[in-house]
This record gives structure tokens, sequence and C-alpha cells, in this order.
């Protein structure tokens, strides 16, 4: 019933301000509507709502994901904005952050600020 419908995806923001400006200036993502409940942005077709809550709760797991046709290229350019790429212990990964799968998928991590602030 729903494999040709839109899908919608959420995360949560406390703070509209800090959000549009991670998900808009710092990831690029333009802008649909806003409203005192949530900031919508296009994620290239798809809309990601920004949702207003009173406490994040961080996800031990990642939320959302791109899939970038060049991922140092990606990881390169968000580096020089200012996001931070994780590193995890155990982990094989390059010199920018990026591990490869075992099925050769390569991927890179970052945290929203509104996750890191509320550690």
């Amino acid at each position: 019933m729903l494999k040709a419908i839109p899908l919608i995806a959420f995360v949560a923001t406390t703070d509209f301000s800090r959000a549009r400006e991670f998900y808009c200036e710092l990831l690029g993502l333009a802008i649909i509507s806003e409203s005192p409940f949530a900031l919508d942005v296009d994620a290239a077709g798809t809309m990601l709502r920004v949702t207003k809550v009173a406490e994040i709760v961080a996800a031990p797991y990642t939320v959302l994901g791109w899939r970038v046709p060049d991922i140092r290229q990606s990881v390169s350019e968000l580096k020089l904005r200012g996001i931070v790429f994780e590193r995890y212990p155990g982990m094989q990964q390059d010199d920018l952050g990026i591990w490869t799968s075992p099925s050769g998928a390569r991927v890179a991590w970052f945290k929203d600020p509104m996750e890191m602030s509320c550690r």
C-alpha cells in the first residue's frame, strides 16, 4: 500500500535556530516550511521533518544516512564546513574516518549537534 508513497523522515531538536544552522547552512538542505512545531527541509525530494521536542534522547545507532557519489569528496567538503566525523575504536577507518564494510560499502559518521549537546 505504501510502496509508491514518499517517505518522510523525522529527527528531533530542542533548538530550531541550531537545527536550521546545521541542516540548512552546514548540510545545505533547503527549508520547505517552518512552524512552531517543526522545520521541514528537502533532502533530495525526501522531506526531513525536524520536530521540536522538550528533551533529546540520543540514539546509540545511525538515524539518517546519505548515499553520495564520492564519499571522500563529500567527507572532505563537510569537514571544511566544520562537520566533525566520528572515529570508533576497533574499526579500521582511513585518514578521513571512512570505514569499508565487509560488503565493500564505505561509511563515515557524524553527529547532529542537537544530539551532542544532550550527552
